[in-house]
């Protein structure tokens, strides 16, 4: 009988905390900033590279400032910027990159996500990012550069 009553309160107790609500741990303060890109880089005149997958992600601090990463596809280059997190907007000014052994300062304007403002490769709408971009190592570091571009949708046909 003991047996019985013990099997009986085991169930009933993994019953009980199987049930138990999960706690909601939310987002990142910068969640709609965070995603993959597809990009292409204009100096202006024309293509310079087209369809590079970076990355945008909240930094630790996980306040108003965003990671822009090109993981070596676009300049080679990885800065925070500031966020704007109501209007959808990011800046960086001179900030100093440095990937392996390859230093670089980088200067981000009137970087925006617009929200659906982008088409994936088979049509699929998604978000869009824009920013122009300095890096200090161009060959005429003046240049103010282009990185325009859509999300990346995670449907393989969508990939480049």
């Amino acid at each position: 009988m003991k047996r019985i009553i013990l099997i009986i309160a085991g169930i009933a107790t993994v019953a009980v905390f199987s049930c138990s609500k999960k706690p909601d741990t939310g987002g990142t303060a910068a969640e709609k900033f965070a995603n993959e890109w597809y990009v292409s880089l204009y100096d202006g005149s024309s293509e310079e590279v087209s369809h590079a997958h970076i990355y945008t992600y909240n930094s630790a601090a996980n306040t108003g400032e965003i990671w822009i990463d090109d993981d070596g596809n676009v300049w080679d280059f990885k800065a925070k910027a500031t966020a704007d997190l109501g209007a959808l907007t990011f800046n960086a000014t001179n900030y100093p990159s440095k990937v392996g052994n390859y230093a670089v300062t980088v200067n981000i304007t009137e970087g925006k996500i617009i929200p659906n403002g982008g088409k994936s490769k088979t049509g699929n709408v998604t978000d869009s990012i824009y920013m122009k971009i300095r890096f200090s190592d161009a060959t005429v570091p003046s240049t103010v550069f282009e990185l325009r571009g859509h999300a990346r949708t995670r449907f393989a046909e969508d990939d480049y």
